[in-house]
């Protein structure tokens, strides 16, 4: 089945236009300020206890929370009223986002690895299957994007890509090729220490391509490979 995958020249804003002082990251308020600049937003999504899509990057709460707790450990009820850093913000569920950006702007939303793997592919497509606008979907774990593929082939389905340990360059090239090989993603988002790989400059040519995180516009004039879109903090700069 052929999919549309517009990602080309899209500049996304990293879990919202944030400052981590005012505005904290994957808030609403966040989105909202994307939603108003016509801005696509990139957004994290886990499960709680209770099987509660919700919207946040780290397995943990204490960097934006101070309570050193993990997600998976809490139910929704015991999430949805705790603070985001020192603002009235709270931790958002996905059906809230979807409710505010209804359609108007694209969205990028990552799935955070879980042993889960069934029920938020699951949740995920009960969802957003009612959701007008433009989305994709993408995670690190193979085993989400490999179980989309299987069980939702609707989903516009990326892999994310990272290059963490440069002692071992060649076996995480290995593994990278390895990986797309067996989710046979739609797309691929990869790190921008990645991007310029002179081996994965080929993968990219054949597969939709957005490059994370681009700070400035100096990180721009970095890449040299067939990049399709961008996710980018900072914004707009």
């Amino acid at each position: 089945m052929k999919k549309n995958i517009d990602i080309k020249n899209l500049i996304i804003a990293h879990r919202g236009i944030h400052d981590n002082d005012k505005v904290p990251e994957n808030s609403l308020l966040a989105f909202k300020k994307a939603v108003n600049l016509s801005i696509p937003i990139e957004l994290d999504v886990q499960l709680t206890k209770d099987n509660v899509l919700v919207v946040y990057h780290d397995r943990n709460l204490k960097r934006l929370t101070n309570i050193n707790k993990d997600i998976s450990d809490l139910s929704f009820d015991e999430i949805k009223n705790i603070n985001l850093l020192n603002t009235n913000e709270k931790i958002p569920t996905l059906q809230q986002v979807l409710k505010l950006v209804d359609g108007k702007v694209f969205l990028d939303i990552e799935l955070k690895p879980t042993k889960k793997v069934r029920i938020i592919c699951k949740e995920l497509y009960d969802t957003l299957k009612n959701y007008n606008g433009k989305y994709i979907v993408k995670s690190f774990d193979p085993r989400i994007v490999f179980y989309l593929r299987l069980h939702y082939p609707t989903i516009i389905r990326g892999l994310l890509l990272n290059n963490k340990n440069s002692k071992n360059n060649g076996n995480n090239m290995i593994t990278n090729f390895l990986l797309i090989q067996l989710c046979k993603p739609d797309f691929l988002a990869v790190s921008k220490s990645l991007v310029n790989n002179k081996y994965f400059k080929k993968t990219m040519k054949k597969l939709p391509t957005l490059v994370w995180t681009i700070n400035s516009k100096e990180d721009f004039n970095k890449i040299d490979a067939p990049v399709v879109g961008y996710i980018c903090n900072n914004l707009p700069f």
